[in-house]
């Protein structure tokens, strides 16, 4: 398959976009990647709605998006407006649209930006699945192009910017109807826009593929890509975000795989991390992201996979379908990613220290308990435990340690240059680097094609990593290489958010195209700091290998590639939400964290639910003040539920549906 969604997989180079300037910012074309995020306050509710407006400026916010649901808020924009500017606030402010083109073109002449979503803009999203002949598609864009004409030419008169931000969670009827719920659809939905904006001349515009999973969000934003360079020749900027994704460690970590993995191909112009938190804590976690790209054009080259900037890539890289390779003991073939726990700098491993990687020994029993977040293998270096270990745990060693070893559940580490002179009849690991001399790793690649006890732990010492490590796993499938490969991510970043950002955009862009059968996460623990806002600490590691543990199995769960826990779809609030989004969130998790592999939806209005739960097994709706609307996937099954039981209520649907177990104390 041709690569024909960015301009290098080997070399660090932005995405050529068209530019487009909202008030004074100048987004696309190679300027800076702009940071932004939304209000959450009460529209309605100017002081509350221009402190928090302030907050987010000052914590670095470049555009702050406002909810406006109706006329009425629309035309408070103007009022917010005004009230920032006698404050000395230039920042441009983006109205954020759902069904109401009427406050639309309203808010196109008051304010720098509308944000519109093409699935329920014109479009009533009802889930019935209708067949339309051809013609009767064409009526209904015929329809959408009668609605959407007047915003255009308001937007073009004012010179307003405009977002056509799709959702993967409300696709209207008619895209769902023909092209179902897929990354495609989600093109399609916003490129029936874009036709009728370029048809009117107008190109200000900014689009974005929004998924609260970052597998169909990569995949929709490369088919983007795709799409708009065949059809126009060229491309408008990309907002980049995941939607609903969280808070916490895995808001942050669902979002820098989806965002990371798209900046490391230089795709992205703005970006926004939607943490079900206060909005101003978003942007330190963009500033976080961005950061990480500048200056990455000075990396040292990697060795291209030939001179063509488009070439055959061995996968493809709009569907998930994993590497084919040979299982060799509980790694690779149809098993799930193994993890791999780093106690290589505890000197002297105790029973003890398992806790913190998912094994805690009961003495009275004599026995193990395994959490479902168990490491499978730990490092240990050139140390060995002295005592019994779990049976399901393994070891790996330095290849001096291992001959000391009475060989169960013990396995030699080597470097390329050690496995090059060496020959292993049992499972065995070789750590290569990436961005080693490429005649090396050509060697080492092809001993492994006949070797089929050997498992490669694939990190790179090059600046841009993650590619690097990709083009090395290519050259494996062109060359028909079938060894497992765990993949091997180290971070020297100063605090957790950092460190968060780096661990789950290297490991988790690679997991996302098929590649890897296991992740082994390392750092420096001793330049590791809580990260701050404002005073606040709000992620905190009180142990290091716990915190590796824990992020290597979340960033597994967020590619999809292994459950381990219950998954939260969390929307970031906004004006419109009907409850406190952040202290139910919170009360739910506490409810139903140990059910394994359901995925509730906690979503603040109907704006946002049921249509943004996308593949959630539950949802939690705010419906009006005070109550709560409860689904099974997209089915409602109770409605209005008094906000006071309905976390209990919840609970009762989960049983209901046999998705219950009682917890274990």
């Amino acid at each position: 398959m041709l690569q024909p969604y960015c301009p290098s997989l080997t070399a660090y180079k932005r995405l050529q976009t068209k530019e487009v300037k909202i008030g004074d910012l100048l987004l696309g074309n190679g300027n800076p990647i702009r940071i932004q995020t939304m209000t959450t306050t009460d529209t309605m509710d100017t002081a509350a709605t221009v402190a928090q407006t302030i907050r987010c400026i000052e914590a670095g916010a470049e555009l702050v998006r406002i909810t406006a649901p109706s006329k009425k808020e629309a035309e408070n924009l103007l009022v917010i407006k005004n009230e920032l500017r006698r404050q000395g606030y230039t920042t441009p402010l983006v109205a954020d649209i759902h069904f109401t083109p009427n406050a639309a073109e309203i808010a196109a002449r008051l304010i720098e930006k509308v944000r519109v979503n093409p699935g329920n803009y014109v479009d009533k999203k009802k889930f019935d699945l209708i067949e339309y002949t051809d013609a009767q598609y064409e009526e209904e864009i015929d329809r959408i192009r009668e609605r959407f004409t007047p915003l255009v030419r308001i937007c073009k008169e004012y010179g307003t910017a405009m977002r056509i931000g799709t959702n993967h969670g409300s696709l209207s009827d008619r895209i769902m109807s023909r092209y179902g719920d897929t990354a495609i659809g989600m093109v399609e939905s916003a490129m029936e826009f874009l036709r009728i904006a370029r048809y009117e001349n107008y190109h200000q515009t900014i689009l974005s593929m929004k998924s609260s999973n970052p597998q169909v969000m990569v995949q929709a934003y490369r088919l983007l890509i795709q799409k708009m360079d065949e059809e126009f020749g060229e491309c408008y900027p990309l907002h980049l975000g995941v939607t609903e994704a969280g808070d916490g460690e895995d808001g942050r970590i669902k979002s820098a795989i989806g965002i990371g993995t798209l900046l490391e191909d230089g795709i992205g112009d703005t970006i926004r991390v939607s943490l079900t938190e206060d909005p101003e804590f978003e942007i330190p976690v963009c500033r976080d992201i961005v950061k990480r790209y500048s200056g990455r054009e000075t990396h040292e080259p990697i060795q291209p996979l030939n001179t063509p900037e488009r070439i055959a890539l061995p996968y493809s890289p709009f569907e998930y379908k994993r590497r084919i390779t040979t299982e060799v003991e509980n790694i690779g073939g149809s098993q799930v990613p193994v993890v791999v726990a780093d106690l290589s700098k505890t000197s002297k491993i105790a029973p003890g220290d398992l806790r913190a990687i998912g094994y805690s020994y009961d003495e009275p029993s004599d026995k193990w308990n395994i959490s479902d977040g168990a490491a499978d293998y730990i490092y240990t270096g050139g140390s060995l435990p002295d005592f019994a270990l779990p049976g399901t745990l393994r070891v790996i060693c330095d290849e001096a340690a291992w001959t000391l070893t009475d060989k169960k559940q013990h396995y030699p580490l080597l470097d390329s240059r050690q496995y090059l002179n060496s020959q292993y009849e049992q499972l065995h690991f070789v750590l290569a680097d990436a961005g080693d001399e490429w005649t090396t790793l050509l060697q080492v690649a092809a001993k492994a094609q006949e070797d089929r006890n050997v498992v490669l732990c694939i990190k790179s010492s090059n600046r841009h990593a993650m590619p690097s490590v990709r083009r090395l796993i290519t050259e494996l499938m062109q060359q028909q290489v079938k060894c497992p490969v765990i993949l091997t991510v180290s971070s020297i970043d100063q605090t957790v958010d950092e460190q968060l950002i780096h661990l789950a955009t290297e490991a988790g862009g690679l997991l996302l195209d098929g590649m890897g059968d296991g992740i082994w996460l390392k750092n420096e623990a001793a330049h590791l700091q809580n990260a701050q806002v404002s005073g606040r600490t709000y992620l905190e590691v009180t142990n290091n290998e716990q915190f590796l543990n824990n992020t290597a199995f979340s960033v597994l769960q967020a590619t999809r590639t292994r459950i381990s826990k219950t998954e939260y779809i969390s929307c970031p609030s906004c004006g419109r939400t009907l409850f406190d989004l952040q202290e139910t969130t919170a009360l739910i998790r506490s409810a139903t964290s140990h059910l394994k592999g359901v995925k509730i939806a906690i979503m603040g209005c109907i704006v946002n639910g049921p249509g943004e739960m996308a593949d959630a097994d539950f949802g939690y709706v705010g419906s009006g003040p005070g109550k709560i609307t409860l689904y099974k996937s997209k089915e409602v099954v109770k409605r209005n539920v008094p906000s006071e039981i309905a976390v209990a209520e919840l609970i009762q649907l989960l049983k209901d549906n046999e998705a219950w177990i009682e917890p274990t104390v």
